[in-house]
């Protein structure tokens, strides 16, 4: 498994950032690769990517979701082996740090090489500034789901 950690500063409250995050079938209007996603339930998500010519498809659950702090996943079936969390912090009335991690298996010598290269890494970094120039842009959030999911 590789993990990634990166983090953005966003000049949005805390509460419209977190909000906006929970609209998970936005997430291709700011992430890099990812084509569609579905949110089958509250927990549940199916996810249709394409990085480097190659398209797959794989479901995620939600395993802990704690309004204006925390949404951790974990792959469930499908092409992708990962698990991650994203945090987000108040900094102040007007700011919040979104911090992402996410914990994965490259499949194939391809993969390999690219996170061996720091491909990875770049693209969550990416996909964290075009959310904060999403956000920013819209100077608020699109709705937003607040309901708490416990581990377990």
């Amino acid at each position: 498994m590789s993990m990634v950690k990166e983090s953005v500063d966003v000049d949005v409250p805390l509460g419209a950032v977190y909000n906006q995050w929970t609209l998970f079938e936005e997430f291709p209007r700011f992430m890099e690769g990812v084509d569609s996603v579905t949110q089958v339930d509250d927990r549940h998500n199916h996810w249709r990517t394409s990085i480097g010519g190659v398209t797959r498809e794989f479901d995620t659950e939600i395993v802990d979701q704690l309004p204006d702090e925390r949404i951790a996943w974990r792959t469930v079936g499908g092409d992708v082996q990962q698990q991650g969390v994203v945090t987000f912090q108040r900094l102040d009335d007007q700011h919040t740090r979104v911090n992402m991690a996410i914990d994965f298996r490259p499949e194939g010598m391809v993969e390999k090489a690219g996170d061996a290269l720091g491909v990875v890494d770049r693209r969550v970094k990416g996909d964290l500034r075009r959310f904060k120039d999403f956000i920013e842009g819209h100077g608020h959030e699109q709705g937003g789901w607040r309901g708490r999911i416990s581990p377990g």
